[in-house]
């Protein structure tokens, strides 16, 4: 499907460009430039190599135009880098055709006055983000030489790794931008280009006017973000939409026009297209209802990990209700370090809910393989194999999550609103019984475990979580009843 949009699109292009009228800041090469295959949700990063090489083949055979392969889809390590092959542009290709060494990976080596040249292939998320500053062009590329991995050329490398970067004006915005590509996020974050373009236009005297996502952004990349200036500036802020609000704020995202994280967000969009949002976007009572029905799933496990959630919320709540209010206010530094756990915890609890319910119908298709042969026998076996060991580990990561919450909860108990007693008091008791769950749960899946050293190392951890779940839970009660 992916293969068929973009060939859809490119015949599109092909219909309404005309390279040859064409005149613009942004470096390029064809009608359809770069065709880049992103491993966003649930599809490697060789299936995405696959779909580059088909596309291509498919559009030069198509259109009749030259088709370059970069990124991970490249066959030789000089064509990796999308700038390399751009270099010269659209107006080079002419020359550069003609030359052996830059013979197109599919389609002929002529020039197509009306195409120019696509380049496809296969790469991580890139971010696509420009600074706005009120100064010339020429002063906006100098700060991109500065900060840009390439720089100024192999003697004098710019400063932040997996970054390209080039200065432009802006003429309908009157600003100038520095533009840049974050090819890997997590190597350079957003947050470390904005500081750093600041810190040079500072040196400069030139002021910064907010900054622009060009595109679509990885949900991490922005809570990234909201991390580093919430500790930069000693902040507390715990609602995911808070946090999107917060780098929306510090980076001026919405200075040229308004940034909706509904539409801009990748997760958001995925999210909002799933016609089932799982167990977990049910309402209580179909939850319930689905839990009571005639089917092993959802059962005891995706109840444990509700009830687990359930317990971290009511942790969460009683710390918030601790929290920001004058008779408690010399609470609040206590508050900000124990309420982001069960937070947190509340959070990656939930979702497995569903994980349990996925992982035993892993086993159940694995069931259903077909045994007529002695390979199609040892495949079903093996694959129910790992569907039984899939069914342990989820319970038992269910217990390791409750059991880092017992310190915060004792805290809390030690020092919490007491209006907020019986509150607590519940919450210890559903996280001392979801870990009870997670323990039968995992005893069960491990009897029909072929793995001994897996049995061995399984029993143990999941017993030695479940006797400190009895202590902490009874330690919380205790400590409540001394106050």
């Amino acid at each position: 499907a992916a293969v068929e949009g973009a060939l859809s699109a490119a015949r599109t292009a092909g219909q309404l460009i005309d390279m040859s009228q064409h005149k613009g800041e942004h470096p390029r090469m064809g009608a359809l430039d770069v065709c880049p295959f992103v491993p966003v949700m649930n599809i490697s990063m060789e299936e995405c190599v696959t779909c580059a090489h088909i596309f291509g083949q498919r559009l030069a055979a198509e259109l009749g135009v030259p088709v370059y392969l970069y990124g991970e889809a490249a066959r030789e390590d000089s064509r990796k880098a999308l700038p390399t092959i751009r270099a010269g542009e659209y107006e080079a290709l002419p020359e550069k055709l003609a030359k052996p060494e830059w013979a197109p990976d599919f389609g002929p080596p002529t020039f197509v006055p009306r195409w120019g040249a696509t380049v496809t292939g296969a790469r991580t998320f890139l971010i696509a983000y420009n600074i706005n500053l009120l100064c010339t062009k020429e002063q906006a590329h100098r700060i991109a030489l500065n900060i840009r991995e390439q720089g100024r050329g192999a003697d004098q490398p710019g400063r932040l790794k997996r970054v390209q970067g080039i200065g432009w004006y802006l003429e309908e915005e009157n600003i100038a931008q520095v533009s840049t590509n974050l090819l890997d996020f997590e190597t350079t974050p957003l947050h470390v280009v904005y500081e750093e373009v600041c810190q040079d236009a500072k040196a400069l005297n030139l002021p910064v006017v907010g900054s622009q996502l060009v595109g679509l952004v990885p949900k991490k990349a922005m809570l990234d973000t909201a991390e580093f200036y919430i500790k930069k500036e000693k902040l507390f802020i715990l609602e995911e939409e808070e946090k999107i609000r917060l780098v929306v704020s510090r980076l001026g995202l919405d200075s040229l026009s308004p940034f909706h994280p509904q539409e801009r967000i990748i997760e958001y969009l995925v999210q909002a297209g799933e016609v089932d949002g799982g167990l977990v976007a049910k309402p209580l009572v179909a939850f319930v209802r689905a839990v009571g029905g005639r089917s092993a799933a959802p059962g005891g496990g995706s109840v444990s990990a509700a009830a687990a959630a359930l317990g971290a919320a009511l942790g969460c709540m009683v710390g918030l209700m601790s929290y920001g209010k004058k008779q408690f206010e010399e609470l609040d530094p206590i508050m900000r370090k124990l309420i982001p756990p069960f937070h947190q915890g509340m959070d990656e609890l939930v979702a497995l809910v569903d994980a349990d319910s996925r992982a035993f119908s892993s086993y159940m298709e694995a069931m259903k393989l077909p045994q007529s042969t002695p390979e199609e026998r040892e495949r079903r076996t093996s694959a129910m194999q790992q569907g039984l060991k899939t069914a342990v580990r989820v319970p038992c990561a269910l217990a390791e999550k409750v059991s880092r919450l017992w310190p915060a909860l004792k805290d809390l108990a030690r020092h919490c609103n007491l209006a907020c007693k019986s509150d607590i008091q519940v919450g210890a008791k559903m996280l001392e019984a979801a870990v009870f769950g997670a323990y039968f749960n995992v005893m069960i899946n491990l009897k029909d475990i072929t793995d001994e050293k897996f049995k061995l190392a399984m029993s143990q951890k999941v017993s030695g979580l479940l006797e400190e779940a009895k202590q902490g839970s009874a330690l919380v009660l205790a400590l409540l009843e001394k106050r």
